[in-house]
């Protein structure tokens, strides 16, 4: 059987894995390797060494990189604010590398377009040889809009504008393609076109090895793990540290993960108790060093893969209702659910206390992301969804 040619529209090269829309694309690309000729189309803003390359070269057929410079992206985003689209869609879209891409496109002639993210659909979303699928992922407009009261006064405007900006532009973009995903029920539920209810539900999945066996030392009572220069995962650290933690003064925190603003560090370099790490290789090793993992998220959108991947390794996992809401946990059951200070101190206490229910919580926590959150099986869906 011939295999169909499939073109990946990414605006970041999907490796190393620090970022969601990053770990979506690579498994994407690992998932449909085997049954698809693949043709990466990727942006840039930095450049790529040849050992990422290589990680990726395993999975597709041919990789097409972009690079964008760093003074065409600050003047297409002043452009952006003469123009109706999201200023992020002008930041990623390059007139220049478009037109590349448009005799690409010619060159490959694919049988179908994974686009991913609304940052890239202005490369394709005028191609009709072939059907194309737009992957929102999350509802970027209501992440913007829940950060608007978030931000310093002088930054008020261009938030309000961006959100606005990103709903019309989710709306408009959804005919240019006959496939829509996303990731969460509650995300879908935010993007104001008529015919949302026909995207795909599509969540992040979790790989097999998550569920390996690996001996780690405890060392912390807390930890938290995601992309440290993320502005929901700064503010949930601030209110961790400034809401949580005063209470808890005995409790040992380690926050871990990639790209830490300085500030970010001067801030913690002088509070007791909390230990921070940049990039480390295996990430699997900062959730088992920690008891708990402490997610008390207050803004953003989407999936939290820290959930999901700390509750695959059965660590006891405590958020709010804001990021339990795309995963669909039980609370008291695999996970533990709090949205203000006194219950999160109160689940706090609790786990590190009542051991029977910590290991309920902990068995239940790998039983449902093993069920439920399966890329295998995810990609299976998507590719019958999307007739490839």
């Amino acid at each position: 059987m011939t295999r169909k040619k499939i073109v990946i529209m990414a605006t970041r090269f999907p490796f190393p894995i620090e970022k969601g829309d990053k770990l979506r694309t690579y498994y994407l690309l690992k998932s449909l390797h085997k049954t698809h000729d693949l043709y990466l189309i990727s942006l840039s803003e930095e450049t790529i060494s040849e050992g990422q390359l290589n990680e990726i070269k395993a999975f597709t057929k041919e990789i097409h990189l972009f690079t964008l410079s760093k003074i065409g992206k600050y003047f297409r985003l002043i452009w952006g604010l003469f123009n109706s689209k999201p200023l992020q869609v002008n930041y990623f879209t390059s007139f220049k590398k478009k037109r590349e891409i448009e005799d690409l496109l010619e060159l490959i002639k694919p049988d179908h377009i994974i686009c991913q993210l609304i940052r890239s659909a202005e490369y394709v979303k005028n191609y009709h040889d072939c059907p194309k699928t737009i992957d929102y992922m999350d509802a970027l407009s209501k992440g913007m809009e829940r950060r608007i009261n978030k931000v310093n006064w002088a930054y008020k405007f261009i938030f309000q504008l961006e959100a606005k900006r990103l709903k019309d532009y989710e709306r408009r973009i959804f005919n240019y393609f006959e496939f829509q995903t996303i990731i969460s029920k509650q995300d879908r539920d935010y993007i104001s076109h008529p015919d949302q209810k026909k995207m795909l539900v599509m969540p992040n999945g979790i790989d097999d090895h998550y569920f390996e066996a690996l001996k780690v030392e405890i060392k912390y009572d807390l930890v938290f793990v995601g992309n440290l220069n993320y502005p929901p995962n700064i503010d949930a650290i601030n209110y961790l540290v400034k809401e949580i933690l005063p209470s808890l003064p005995h409790l040992k925190l380690l926050i871990s993960g990639a790209n830490p603003s300085k500030s970010l560090i001067l801030q913690l370099a002088s509070t007791p108790n909390i230990t921070i790490t940049g990039w480390v290789d295996d990430i699997r090793e900062s959730y088992l060093q920690g008891k708990i993992l402490i997610a008390p998220m207050q803004i953003g959108t989407g999936m939290q893969n820290k959930i999901l991947e700390a509750m695959a390794l059965g660590v006891p996992s405590i958020t709010t209702t804001l990021a339990n809401n795309a995963i669909m946990a039980k609370h008291e059951e695999s996970i533990w659910v709090a949205d203000t200070r006194e219950s999160i101190i109160h689940g706090i206490e609790t786990l590190l206390s009542n051991e029977a229910m910590y290991k309920k919580i902990k068995g239940n926590a790998k039983e449902f992301v093993r069920e439920r959150y399966n890329w295998n099986t995810i990609i299976q869906d998507l590719s019958k969804s999307i007739q490839i």
